[in-house]
């Protein structure tokens, strides 16, 4: 049956990330504000203290990774007490490469690969939101041999570079995710996926989008009272079961109408509405332009990026 992880992962169309080799050494701190972009550290020796208001402070160790879907406001701090005179605003750049945060001089006691990644996806706000606050993957040290597979490719320039790193990182991302043990209590794909009978009801969805589902045949499909479906979806997940359905319908409706393939009424069908007037009702109350137009505007804005990136090539 469809994999929904797999799926949300690869029409996020992750870019190419920046990747960094960080060390520290004795008391400092980093803050990060207003960074929207998906941010990663591998812990590949020594220890520091991850802080965010949500998830509140987590320690994170040699073999650790964390994933941080939407990084608005958070901090990491070394495990040496320290305090606010101790606020990073530059890391030290290394005359062999890397950074250093904390003293230039003393002995290392962190060593990690940091870094942050694009979503592509014009629906990137609304698959993330899907995602825990924070992932933290705790041991699994092949996830740090793949971020260091990430930098090497990333600080390259082989043919087919970004083809391998998004391929990478589509890895990275979904074995960061499904090796999670601590994505916490907060409502989200993932939290969905762990409940054994939830699970059923959300691969249902992903495999038979254009399926007419009710409420009342996901509670069977799920083995659970209608009522006590949709409290349990609603609380796990953040959002009702036939929203949820409805904001799947219409992600894959938009990765269709990109690709240019199919006709408005053929898209209609494939995602579950009975006529194309009622999909594109459903589709420009939800995204603000109907079907046609959207799919005119993104192969306008797809033409105009390969002209720039043609011009670019032979400049």
């Amino acid at each position: 049956m469809t994999d929904p992880l797999t799926q949300i992962v690869s029409l996020l169309q992750p870019g190419a990330p920046f990747s960094k080799c960080v060390t520290g050494s004795g008391p400092w701190q980093v803050r990060r504000t207003q960074s929207p972009n998906p941010y990663y550290v591998a812990v590949l020796s020594g220890s520091f203290r991850y802080w965010d208001s949500k998830s509140g402070e987590v320690a994170v160790n040699e073999g650790d990774f964390i994933l941080i879907p939407s990084a608005q406001d958070f901090m990491m701090r070394s495990t040496v007490s320290s305090s606010d005179n101790d606020m990073v605003t530059d890391p030290i750049i290394l005359p062999g490469g890397g950074y250093r945060v904390g003293r230039i001089d003393g002995p290392m006691d962190m060593r990690a690969l940091v870094g942050y990644c694009i979503f592509q996806s014009d629906d990137a706000a609304l698959l993330s939101s899907l995602l825990p606050e924070l992932v933290v993957v705790r041991g699994e040290y092949h996830l740090a041999m793949l971020m260091q597979l990430l930098g090497d490719e990333a600080a390259g320039r082989k043919p087919g570079r970004e083809v391998v790193l998004r391929h990478l990182l589509e890895v990275l991302l979904i074995e960061a995710m499904r090796s999670s043990a601590e994505f916490g209590y907060n409502p989200g794909l993932l939290r969905g996926l762990s409940d054994e009978r939830l699970a059923v009801a959300i691969r249902a969805m992903h495999a038979e989008p254009g399926r007419g589902w009710t409420v009342a045949e996901l509670a069977r499909e799920a083995a659970v009272s209608r009522s006590g479906f949709h409290d349990r979806f609603q609380n796990a997940v953040g959002m009702a079961p036939m929203e949820y359905l409805t904001a799947w319908r219409l992600t894959l409706a938009k990765d269709l109408l990109r690709k240019r393939e199919l006709s408005v009424s053929a898209i209609a069908r494939q995602v579950g509405y009975s006529s194309a007037s009622a999909f594109s009702v459903a589709f420009g109350r939800s995204v603000g332009v109907s079907p046609a137009r959207y799919a005119r505007e993104q192969a306008s804005a797809s033409a105009g990026n390969a002209t720039e990136k043609f011009e670019g090539a032979i400049a």
